[in-house]
């Protein structure tokens, strides 16, 4: 598993909770928060632009 630094969680209206993080290559990674473990990993502009289109309430469906 590579090194990777989470940020704390964001939740959502409900229990719809996730982390995002990075590793030193600079990789981005997102998961469920308690489950780290399993996670995605896309580019961090991919996942910066999902996370704002969650935050402004565009894919609460995704979570």
């Amino acid at each position: 598993m590579p090194d990777i630094t989470w940020e704390d969680a964001f939740c959502g209206e409900g229990a719809n909770c996730f982390r995002i993080g990075t590793d030193p290559d600079g990789n981005a990674y997102i998961a469920i928060a308690g489950q780290e473990a399993h996670y995605l990993t896309d580019t961090r502009e991919a996942l910066r632009t999902l996370i704002r289109d969650i935050k402004a309430g565009k894919a609460d469906h995704l979570l």
